[in-house]
C-alpha cells in the first residue's frame, strides 16, 4: 500500500480482498482515491474510496450505475459499504483504457473524434424519460445555493482559472444571472472527462465515475468535455470534438456550465 495515498482502505475492507493485489489507480486529493485489485496482474475490479458524506456520494454513485447498467457500458457494483467515516464502492474492471493512456493521446485528433462518438452515443442511448435522477438548472441551483449555505464550496483558490477571481458568493451569483431560459435534455453524464473513458478498437467501451449522472441539457456535458479536452491534450480540440458530435457551438451555455462544474461538487 502506497504511504502516499491521502486515503487508505479500512481494515475491514482490505481483509475482505486481502487475496487481490491492491494497485493505486488514481487519486484526487480531498475527493476520492480509486485502487485496482489485479489477481496475477490482471484487474479483477475496482475500489473507490470518499469520505462519508462527500458530494456525489458513493451510494449515489452505486444507484445510477445500476441504472446505467441495461442501456449503457458501465461496472457492474459488486460490494459497497461504511467504515471508519470512509464510503466504499466496488465494481467490475471494464474493457479498454482510459483516454489519457499515451497511446491514445499521441493522436489527440483521433481521440477527440473517438469521445465526441462516444458521448452521443451516451445521450443517444440513454432514456432520459425513465431516468430518476435530475440535475436541471432548478434542482443545479438549488444544489449549488445549499452548498453554499453549508461553506461546502471550495475557496476560489480551487476554481478552475477563469472563475479563480470570485468568490464562492459572487460565483453563485453569476450562476443565477447567467442560467440558459431553456435545456435540451437528455441523460447527462456528469464529469464526461478523458480519465472517465474507456476506449477499446478506436471507439469508447466503458463509462466510469458516475456520481453526477442525470437528466440535464447536453451542454453540461458538452461544455465539460470540451474543457478537458483543452486540459488533457491542449487547446485546439474543442471546435473538432463539436463538430464530430454534431453540435454548434453555445459559449453562452459553456459558461454557465462550466462554472456550474466548479461549484456542484
Amino acid at each position: 500500500m502506497d504511504d502516499r495515498v491521502w486515503l487508505k482502505p479500512p481494515p475491514m475492507l482490505r481483509a475482505t480482498y486481502a487475496d487481490l493485489d491492491w494497485k493505486l489507480a488514481y487519486q484526487y486529493a480531498g475527493h476520492s482515491v480509486v485502487y485496482r485489485l489485479e489477481r496475477g496482474g490482471v484487474p479483477e475490479s475496482f475500489v473507490k474510496l470518499a469520505h462519508t458524506g462527500h458530494f456525489p456520494t458513493l451510494d449515489g454513485e452505486a444507484e445510477r450505475m445500476r441504472w446505467a447498467q441495461s442501456c449503457l457500458p458501465v461496472p457492474t457494483v459488486v460490494h459497497q459499504g461504511t467504515g471508519d467515516s470512509i464510503d466504499w464502492l466496488v465494481t467490475t474492471a471494464l474493457p479498454g483504457r482510459d483516454a489519457t493512456n499515451p497511446d491514445l493521446t499521441k493522436d489527440p485528433a483521433e481521440l477527440t473524434r473517438i469521445l465526441a462518438r462516444g458521448l452521443r452515443m451516451f445521450h443517444d442511448t440513454a432514456p432520459a424519460r425513465t431516468c430518476p435522477f435530475d440535475f436541471r438548472i432548478r434542482p443545479a441551483i438549488r444544489h449549488v445555493r445549499a452548498r453554499l449555505r453549508s461553506g461546502r464550496i471550495d475557496p476560489p483558490g480551487d476554481f478552475h482559472e477563469e472563475f479563480a477571481h470570485l468568490t464562492p458568493t459572487a460565483a453563485v451569483k453569476l450562476l443565477e444571472s447567467i442560467q440558459p431560459e431553456s435545456e435540451d435534455l437528455v441523460v447527462c453524464h456528469g464529469d464526461y472527462c478523458l480519465p472517465n473513458i474507456l476506449i477499446e478498437e478506436g471507439r469508447a467501451t466503458g463509462f466510469v465515475d458516475l456520481g453526477e449522472l442525470g437528466v440535464a441539457d447536453r451542454w453540461w456535458d458538452l461544455a465539460v468535455a470540451t474543457w478537458s479536452l483543452t486540459w488533457n491534450l491542449g487547446p485546439g480540440f474543442e471546435e473538432l470534438f463539436l463538430a464530430e458530435y454534431g453540435a454548434t457551438l453555445d459559449s453562452d451555455r459553456v459558461r454557465f456550465y462550466r462554472l456550474l462544474y466548479d461549484l456542484a461538487s
